[in-house]
């Protein structure tokens, strides 16, 4: 099949061409603009790729993927009840489905990436924010008005930082702006003590704390012990619930587990179930810059093939 792929970002989109074996051959790359802007700049960017036999969107959400409608993203001022679907099928003529980024990149990895083979799946992108697809019984499981894994809105704490608009929630915890706020309040306690943290003259974002504790910072390694045990706390309840076979772990993860791993399993070891526990890998997403293109095209995939949830 010839596909094509489109990714809708806060801040960036990107189209691509591509096929059912997840191969990317052409992609054309473009700042997010205001909606009308956009979509003109996609319904440009998708006829210059050619004709093709479907079209895969992927966007953050909230969506109501079965009617294709996107419902005012928070990343996405102004984009409230936007018919995408509708617009580009009535513009192309070919099949057009729709999908939320996380259910979108756990289909990309389930079919092409670290979830490979896996029959019970949770991904869980670990980016900006915390978001998480699930493959259940060899189907996505979306929910039923598409809000099934929105688990970073999940609270951990009484206090911490917040995520999702809520203090201690895992993704307040698990997250690339949470482990900013943790960061900067170590270094303002720092301050105020007249010290300084191994990262406080530089930006404060997960990066900078990562690159701190891997150069035996012990404030960056005390942020990031942190978040590993509180994501060992979050996929305890993850695991004792969905009983997975295969939990991918994408964005942060790949780029720092040996920082996260050690603590993560000693709370995980602490909390599950032992049936649970055995039965469960925790893997880094394997697709790396890749994910988001193959994620649109599998969304066009499994549209065509009828695995969308």
């Amino acid at each position: 099949m010839d596909l094509i792929g489109v990714d809708i970002g806060g801040t960036k989109c990107a189209v691509v061409r591509g096929n059912d074996k997840g191969e990317v051959l052409k992609k054309e790359k473009f700042a997010t603009m205001d909606c009308q802007d956009t979509i003109a700049k996609i319904i440009e960017a998708v006829a210059g790729m050619g004709k093709c036999d479907a079209i895969g969107i992927s966007c953050g959400g909230p969506l109501d993927s079965q009617n294709g409608v996107i419902l005012s993203p928070p990343n996405l001022p102004g984009w409230d009840h936007v018919e995408i679907v509708k617009i580009l099928n009535e513009r192309f003529g070919v099949p057009v489905f729709l999908k939320n980024d996380a259910d979108a990149c756990c289909l990309a990895e389930w079919k092409f990436g670290a979830g490979r083979g896996a029959k019970h799946m949770i991904f869980l992108t670990f980016g900006t924010g915390l978001g998480a697809g699930l493959i259940l019984n060899g189907k996505l499981y979306s929910g039923a008005c598409d809000m099934a894994g929105e688990v970073g809105h999940i609270r951990l704490a009484d206090f911490g930082p917040v995520g999702y608009g809520k203090s201690g929630s895992f993704e307040g915890f698990c997250s690339g702006g949470g482990l900013a706020q943790m960061g900067a309040t170590v270094a303002k306690e720092k301050q105020q003590m007249g010290q300084k943290a191994g990262f406080a003259e530089k930006e404060i974002t997960a990066k900078t704390i990562a690159d701190a504790a891997k150069d035996g910072d012990a404030d960056a390694l005390m942020v990031y012990r942190q978040c590993a045990r509180m994501l060992g706390k979050g996929l305890s309840v993850l695991m004792d619930i969905l009983n997975p076979e295969r939990i991918v772990l994408g964005s942060i993860f790949q780029r720092s587990e040996d920082l996260l791993r050690e603590e993560m399993e000693k709370v995980i070891a602490e909390e599950t179930l032992i049936r649970s526990r055995n039965a469960c890998r925790i893997v880094a997403a394997e697709l790396g810059d890749s994910l988001g293109d193959v994620a649109s095209l599998c969304v066009a995939v499994c549209g065509m093939k009828g695995e969308l949830a």
